[in-house]
């Protein structure tokens, strides 16, 4: 297993083949639903990923950017009767933009300092999601309409969920081409020691920009698609619990592994639906599973396991 997962391309067909095993084997429309809701938070992690696993450049306010596109997409769609790929593709841009324009400033922080500058603009963008009512709805949240595309509308639980696993895989695939790129390897050396990096003539700061507007986008993309999924939207999702969520997850499944950011996705959003059997007590045996991992796994789930699993073959 660990030298299918090591490969790229061995590990790009074990995803694709798991999405398309998933609904044969969760066939009902809940299922499907929480599997959908998974792809979105994957897609999210996979580009958050690139900038704290591989950068090293924490963020606690990349909700920010899926409210962003989400927004964007349920205004221009529901208000102003935008075709829903341009809308979608407007709020990616004006992520984008919005990262790129914050980047060099908050990013020539570190540590504790760069974490409270991005915790800062998420909730900006937060409260003015929240205080637009005339535009979002306001505290109470705003329907969106349904993503059309050539007269096709994507209606059914099935046709979400391949849309979604089908992005998940292409932005996997891009991720997983960058991390191997002379860009990826700048990232790293940004991570490991930016100082030599810099001396060595490596554009630290170029790159810190690039990746952060690129998860950015990333972000925005999922928020369309998650607006028109849910068909409902509250300013919550770009709040501060939503970011938390986001890092949690890729730190779970394992920083600076692409492929355990779907894992920490995947587990902390279908987790809970398993753990209503707890009643009262759902969110404390969760918070008992995060300690687990964390204390016998403390490089995430994927990167631990994998290396054990490589030392056991050896």
């Amino acid at each position: 297993m660990s030298a299918i997962l090591s490969g790229r391309h061995g590990g790009l067909l074990l995803l694709a083949l798991v999405l398309a095993l998933l609904p044969l084997a969760f066939p009902s429309t809940y299922a499907l639903d929480v599997l959908t809701n998974v792809g979105i938070a994957a897609i999210v992690c996979v580009g958050l990923n690139l900038l704290i696993g591989y950068a090293g450049q924490i963020s606690l306010g990349h909700a920010g950017f899926f409210g962003i596109g989400a927004y964007s997409s349920a205004i221009l769609v529901t208000n102003e009767g935008w075709p829903p790929l341009l809308a979608m593709l407007t709020g990616m841009a004006l992520s984008g933009a919005l990262a790129f324009a914050v980047a060099r400033p908050i990013l020539a922080l570190r540590g504790h300092y760069l974490a409270m500058a991005t915790l800062g603009l998420g909730i900006i963008v937060s409260i003015v999601l929240s205080q637009e009512v005339a535009l979002t709805g306001g505290p109470d949240g705003m329907p969106v309409d349904p993503f059309t595309v050539a007269g096709f509308e994507l209606a059914t639980p099935r046709a979400w969920y391949v849309t979604v696993a089908l992005s998940l895989l292409v932005v996997t695939w891009l991720a997983l081409n960058l991390v191997d790129s002379p860009i990826g390897r700048a990232l790293r050396a940004v991570h490991g020691a930016e100082i030599a990096a810099r001396v060595c003539g490596v554009d630290t700061a170029g790159y810190k920009v690039m990746v952060f507007v690129l998860s950015a986008v990333i972000a925005s993309y999922a928020g369309s698609l998650y607006a028109h999924f849910a068909g409902w939207l509250t300013p919550d999702e770009a709040g501060f619990l939503r970011s938390i969520q986001f890092v949690t997850m890729v730190v779970l499944g394992g920083m600076a592994s692409t492929y355990g950011a779907i894992v920490g996705a995947a587990l902390l959003t279908a987790l809970p639906q398993f753990l209503t059997v707890f009643h009262d007590y759902e969110q404390v045996m969760l918070g008992a599973v995060m300690m687990a991992t964390m204390i016998f796994l403390p490089r995430g789930l994927v990167p631990t396991l994998a290396a054990r699993l490589g030392r056991r073959e050896g």
